[in-house]
């Protein structure tokens, strides 16, 4: 095996420098042993903040950039309420889980996270999921993406995976795209990436809207009871408005379209009132469930499946005020992972130890000093109480003479003086879960993170067939734009311990000869984990067409009473509906009237609904069959599989388009009277899959 496959125990190729130029150090010239992982107690304890090697590493990361994130760099954030359904003391005293009927207010921003604040909103990418919840206990922020593992198992790697992700430094590009050299070159050489790799390969990075995404909180959390009992918890975002994504060809469209295509839809719906909502469910486990479980509960790149620890749905977030200001609120939003309230606390995740401290210290550069909780939209909204006075941007200092404590200063000066100001709370304050801590100090990974590849497979192997194909598909894409061949080649011998069917296809697509070798698995994989269906989309996408967007072309002559059935149909499932002509003053229908247009046909393609309605006269339809902007309406929308509904004059447009002869069940004419109603029933499948083909290994 040559040195670059030679991998140590924290996933990474080992390679003995050849001199002393060769070998890494700090800023300050020291010589790092060991890049990968950080200092912790023990090879599951946590991690120890006097290693200066990974606090100097992330420190320097935090501060690269200003005043951008630099990481979830364009989000869009929109205030809410969560509503406690069902309380649980058994688990936590937190006053958030324990008041059922209480609504909480909260902010919640959305956000991709490689690309900067002008990237498109479609681009192939991790989804941020982050909600501030303002308790009276103080501020908790839950924060996670939509999907529930990560690249990487210790924070030490973190500078080094979105370094890879991002424009390469000589270049500068290519932006908000992974399909590029350094990127897979760096997960190729990273074997504990290939869980998240089957995930961001997925139509989960690709998703409709963000109201149509689900949630999680990534890392294994701690809930604590009145009685010091605790539980490890995992947090699930559910959206009661059903998963949905597109497809890969429609997301490179809507992005040449509508780059804030997300920002649009979610801002359109909330001022329409259709205000998105999420049920949070929790995994609850005990100690001994975790020493039980094939893998370990504290390694981020790992899921517990739900057919094993069952979510309980507990509250529901419903999100219904824009905001106001986009930089006071979206951009100075300051969410940090450390911010819990009393009633839970961390596990020893190295990951997540890692994350609570970067975070703070990020917020210290992007928003100019220790004071950013005093700006409105990071306040908390129970009281404050503390000795903290002065620093860049203080908006609130403590009043009167005493600024330290313990003190013996009164507010009267009375001779019986007693302490001045807040005192800790034995019985109300934050206690931490008292977990046994012994060890010595090491850098090694736990070898129950060892294992790689079997969780991959799993999530391979729970998606459907059509999902499957766009898996393929992603990672051919991808793998296309990579020049070299030995990391082309490098992520087939990964693909090959998730399935080899998978890596057949992927070699095919990109030109290998010949299959590679297996790399060495650090842990024999698992083969025989049972599929689990709340890994896919499609088994747990919505049943109705509430939410979505239909949209009617019409043209001259067209059915005045067939539109006003469609859209009195859409409404009343719930759905929104465009009116798209060929100019954006509308078209006369069949009853003389003018119908304004709210897109032109050019500017209003096919891809930003979820599924098209074709109404006009016999002759403008004959006009249009030969129109390009007429024709791609079409033409997308039948190969994005999306229902698609006609009126019989449109013939002539359907055959200039050359779907004519190709029509299939995704086709419904308008011509019964309760054809419209029957069309928007069909949309509640989202898309006619059948009309995809399916490749085969």
């Amino acid at each position: 095996m040559s040195d670059e496959l030679n991998l140590t125990k924290g996933g990474a190729p080992h390679q003995e420098p050849k001199g002393k130029d060769d070998i890494l150090t700090t800023a300050q010239g020291a010589p790092v042993a060991d890049n990968q992982n950080w200092l912790s107690a023990g090879p599951r304890g946590p991690q120890l903040l006097e290693d200066h090697v990974a606090r100097e590493k992330i420190f320097h990361f935090d501060h690269e950039r200003i005043p951008e994130r630099v990481v979830h760099a364009r989000g869009y954030g929109i205030h809410g309420t969560f509503e406690l359904k069902k309380a649980i003391p058994e688990y936590s005293h937190a006053a958030i889980f324990n008041n059922v009927g209480e609504k909480t207010p909260t902010f919640t921003r959305f956000s991709t996270v490689a690309g900067n604040k002008g990237s498109p909103d479609l681009a192939r990418d991790v989804r941020g999921f982050a909600t501030k919840f303002y308790t009276k206990e103080g501020n908790w922020d839950l924060v996670g993406n939509n999907i529930p593992v990560f690249f990487i198992q210790d924070a030490i790697k973190f500078p080094d995976l979105i370094h890879a992700a991002k424009p390469a430094p000589d270049r500068g590009f290519p932006q908000a795209q992974t399909a590029h050299d350094n990127f897979w070159d760096f997960i190729s050489l990273s074997p504990e990436s290939m869980h998240m790799v089957m995930w961001i390969m997925s139509d989960r990075t690709i998703p409709r809207s963000f109201r149509f995404m689900e949630g999680f909180g990534v890392h294994t959390f701690r809930l604590i009871n009145a009685k010091g009992e605790a539980k490890f918890v995992k947090f699930h975002w559910k959206p009661k408005q059903g998963l949905q994504s597109v497809i890969w060809n429609e997301a490179l469209k809507i992005n040449g379209m509508d780059p804030d295509f997300h920002r649009r839809d979610m801002w359109d719906s909330i001022e329409a009132g259709d205000f998105p909502q999420w049920d949070l469910g929790i995994q609850v486990f005990d100690e001994e469930f975790a020493e039980s479980f094939e893998f370990d509960v504290l390694d981020a790149t790992k899921i517990i499946p739900e057919e094993q620890v069952p979510v309980e749905i507990i509250g529901t977030l419903t999100l219904d005020a824009n905001v106001d200001n986009f930089f006071a609120e979206t951009e100075q939003v300051a969410f940090c992972t450390q911010n819990i309230v009393p009633g839970m606390d961390f596990s020893e995740d190295p990951l997540l130890q890692g994350r609570n401290f970067s975070y703070l210290d990020t917020q210290l550069k992007r928003l100019g000093g220790p004071n950013f909780t005093h700006i409105p939209i990071n306040a908390p909204k129970c009281p404050v109480h503390n000795f903290q006075q002065d620093g860049h941007m203080a908006m609130t200092n403590p009043k009167g003479r005493a600024n330290y404590e313990p003190n013996s200063w009164s507010g009267d000066m009375d001779d019986n003086r007693e302490p001045r100001g807040p005192r800790a709370s034995a019985e109300h304050g934050f206690t931490s879960y008292e977990a046994p801590v012994t060890g010595p100090k090491v850098r090694v990974r736990s070898e129950t993170f060892a294992d790689h590849y079997s969780q991959a497979r799993q999530f391979y192997i729970s998606q459907t067939a059509i999902e499957q194909t766009h898996m393929g598909n992603a990672l051919v894409f991808e793998l296309s734009k990579v020049e070299r061949m030995d990391i082309r080649k490098r992520m087939v011998s990964h693909l090959r311990h998730i399935d080899d069917g998978l890596a057949k296809v992927v070699a095919d697509g990109i030109g290998l000869t010949e299959m590679p070798e297996k790399i060495t698995a650090a842990r024999k994989p698992i083969d025989d984990l049972p599929e689990s269906p709340a890994l896919s989309i499609l088994k747990n996408g919505p049943d109705s067409f509430k939410g979505r967007k239909l949209g009617i072309y019409i043209a001259e002559g067209g059915d005045a009473a067939v539109v006003k059935a469609l859209k009195d149909a859409a409404k009343g499932a719930g759905a929104m509906v465009e009116i798209i002509a060929p100019h954006v003053a509308g078209a006369k229908l069949s009853d003389g009237e003018m119908m304004e247009a709210d897109q032109k046909i050019d500017g209003g393609p096919s891809v930003v609904y979820d599924a098209v309605a074709l109404v006009m006269g016999e002759k403008a339809a004959e006009n249009f069959g030969k129109d390009k902007p007429s024709i791609d309406f079409v033409n997308d929308a039948f190969a994005h599989a999306k229902f698609i509904a006609y009126v019989p004059e449109t013939m002539a447009l359907l055959e200039g388009a050359g779907v004519a002869k190709r029509m299939d069940d995704g086709f419904v004419e308008l011509a019964k009277p309760d054809a419209a109603k029957d069309f928007i029933s069909r949309c509640a499948k989202l898309r006619f899959w059948d009309r995809e083909e399916v490749k085969k290994d």
